[in-house]
């Protein structure tokens, strides 16, 4: 259970790492995340969307078992977040 909380707690560091991102004039790489930010109403719901998903896939891993996958994908998006709050400096 507690790589499936610290998922969804990075997945919101991210969301928010982010947001403060594309406010500052920043571009979003992700080029799945750039094609919801065009179908959406907002960047917002745009990644609101994306971490909806993400959350479910991890909940899938979780509950299959794939711990291991889990914790890579945790220590990915740590990574994430922390490459944000760089650029967000560099901006």
């Amino acid at each position: 259970m507690a790589l499936l909380i610290q998922f969804a707690y990075l997945q919101l560091l991210d969301l928010l790492t982010t947001l403060a991102f594309l406010v500052n004039g920043g571009r979003e790489a992700n080029p799945l995340v750039r094609f919801l930010f065009e179908t959406c109403r907002s960047p917002l719901f745009g990644l609101a969307a994306a971490k909806s998903a993400a959350i479910l896939l991890a909940l899938y891993c979780w509950r299959s078992g794939r711990n291991r996958l889990l914790l890579r994908v945790n220590i990915f998006f740590a990574l994430l977040v922390t490459w944000n709050l760089v650029a967000l400096l560099a901006v």
